[in-house]
């Protein structure tokens, strides 16, 4: 079974979204340790620290390369801030219960937070932030 073009762009999407994405949880995951681990901040204050981090890392590079997005940069960055706006408090606060209350390793749940946000981030920038329906109508645009 052969793939569309419009499958084939969509996959390349994913893989370079996943690329970007573990290269911001790189950055995220050494932020949040070197928090937790030199500076003895509590975990949720670790991780919302290392999230932003790595969110203006993942958008960044998604943006330019993943979606090839030459469009209104201040209006994508406020679509990505209404995401982190509901994502970051849920995850802030999931991640001081687990921690504080059920005593759940805060690698653990920082390992399955940011599967979470890869998953659900992945499709909010593809169909609402870059509004990619058609595959990668910008790609001719240059850029910025």
């Amino acid at each position: 079974m052969a793939l569309t073009d419009e499958k084939k762009q969509s996959l390349i999407q994913a893989l370079k979204f996943l690329l970007f994405s573990i290269s911001a949880g790189v950055i995220q995951i050494i932020a949040d340790t070197i928090m937790l681990e030199v500076f003895h901040f509590k975990p949720w204050l670790a991780h919302l620290i290392a999230l932003i981090l790595s969110v203006i890392w993942n958008f960044t590079f998604n943006r330019k390369f993943t979606f090839h997005s030459a469009k209104n940069v201040p209006i994508a960055m406020l679509k990505v801030a209404l995401f982190y706006l509901v994502f970051t408090p849920l995850s802030t606060l999931w991640t001081k219960y687990f921690t504080e209350t059920l005593f759940v390793n805060e690698y653990i749940v920082l390992a399955v937070t940011m599967v979470i946000n890869f998953v659900t981030e992945f499709f909010y920038q593809k169909y609402f932030v870059f509004n990619d329906k058609k595959g990668d109508d910008t790609k001719n645009e240059n850029a910025q």
